[in-house]
């Protein structure tokens, strides 16, 4: 009795590890998510430095001070998501929870009224006689498959309310442990808002400091805008050759293959004057070839995937479009592109496979910009590069080191934009970060 009891333990917990798993796996994914942002803000704050007094640094370190911080809130609303995720797991957990206690329940009532049935019809001689006391053979056959299947139910019954009571402790014990990695993610999120108020109150007194330098402030802004107009007027040149270029390649080909159509045809001795003049597009709607197609669909299907463009630790300071420096008076900026901050030594890397279109100096910078299909990525602010016009390049192949400006602290810039043809898009939404 004793060994089959422990058999049936045993077997009740192997049958419990699946509950256990179940919470575990969530809690493992949710903190290998929130690891990878964590590592991005440690990365990033390595990137802050002292700053010297002079208007141009100040606007940067505050550039660097305002991506800071909106890592940080990323980084507790990603704590809050996975508090809720948490918090509906422990909800699931209460319900299931609730529901093998009622089975329990349910099965130590049935196995109760069976042990005092038993208790009353305890003795061998009472079965015997409940047994042959019978009226005709089949009745007393009938009577013995009774008592035999009612031993072996209540044997069950027993067994069922020793998995319960296994699965009872086991989903207790998950619940503590969902319970304890959200206590844990609550003190995490009280921590980073903590240093989220001081980054804040950094940031105020840099704005505070650069509000009384506005005359200076305006001059670099300015400075900074004629530097930018200057280098995309020279990106949309070189953009507007390369789309006439392919256009130009997409045309050689549809001739092409128009001239092997017919010639196929002449062969089969078919008219085909009318038909191919039909069927055939005109040039000018020939803008890409077909493995520049193909390219292009690989690409935009890798929307929200693609590779950061910089090397190692990275920070975006200053995002796509026109919006205002918050706290500075008459401050708009205008950016085409976004910019990443790394380290010293980083490398600009290709996000996607594709050919280098034109490398160019500017301000004694280099300057890369790859066609992947119709879509063209550009990288800016390269003391060398690595690749030259006509170039196959891979995902992630580096293509030269961003500039560290001796000047400013070694302030390492990488300015990224990416375009479909001449549309000018917001590079964020197509990165993996």
């Amino acid at each position: 009795m004793m060994k089959r009891f422990f058999v049936v333990l045993i077997s009740c917990l192997w049958l419990a590890v699946p509950l256990f798993a179940q919470s575990n796996k969530l809690i493992r994914e949710l903190e290998s998510k929130r690891g990878a942002l964590q590592k991005q803000i440690a990365e990033s704050e390595s990137i802050l430095k002292d700053t010297k007094k002079d208007v141009g640094s100040q606007l940067n370190s505050l550039a660097v001070l305002t991506g800071q911080i909106e890592e940080r809130k990323r980084y507790i609303m990603a704590i809050n998501n996975d508090v809720e995720a948490i918090q509906r797991e422990l909800a699931s957990l209460e319900r299931q929870l609730r529901g093998l206690e009622k089975d329990l329940k349910d099965k130590k009532k049935k196995y109760e009224a069976s042990v005092q049935y038993l208790y009353k019809n305890k003795s061998i001689e009472e079965k015997l006689m409940f047994i042959f006391s019978a009226k005709n053979l089949g009745q007393t056959y009938r009577r013995m498959r009774y008592v035999r299947e009612y031993a072996t139910y209540q044997r069950l019954q027993g067994e069922e309310i020793l998995k319960k009571q296994e699965q009872i402790r086991k989903k207790k014990a998950e619940r503590q442990q969902v319970k304890a990695a959200k206590e844990n993610l609550l003190q995490e999120r009280e921590s980073e808002k903590v240093k989220l108020e001081e980054q804040e109150k950094e940031k105020r007194t840099l704005v505070t400091n650069l509000q009384k330098k506005q005359k200076g402030l305006q001059n670099e802004i300015n400075k900074k805008r004629r530097e930018a107009n200057q280098l995309n007027a020279r990106i949309d040149k070189l953009i507007a050759e390369e789309i006439e270029r392919a256009r130009k390649r997409a045309q050689e080909e549809a001739r092409r293959e128009a001239a092997a159509r017919k010639k196929e045809e002449s062969k089969e001795g078919k008219s085909v004057a009318t038909e191919t003049t039909a069927k055939s597009k005109p040039l000018e709607a020939y803008t890409m070839s077909k493995a520049d197609r193909e390219l292009s669909g690989n690409f935009a299907a890798n929307r929200g995937k693609l590779p950061m463009p910089i090397s190692g630790a990275y920070i975006i300071t200053s995002r796509y479009g026109q919006y205002a420096v918050e706290g500075l008076r008459n401050v708009k900026l205008d950016n085409k592109g976004i910019d990443i901050q790394g380290k010293p030594g980083a490398q600009a890397r290709a996000i996607f496979d594709g050919k280098v279109a034109a490398v160019f100096q500017l301000n004694g910078l280099f300057n890369v910009l790859i066609r992947h299909g119709n879509y063209i990525s550009v990288y800016c602010n390269l003391s060398s590069a690595s690749v030259k016009a006509g170039d196959t390049v891979k995902t992630k192949q580096s293509i030269g080191q961003v500039f560290s400006d001796g000047t400013d602290n070694g302030r390492t810039v990488l300015h990224f934009q990416l375009r479909r043809e001449k549309e000018k898009l917001n590079p964020e939404p197509w990165l993996n970060r």
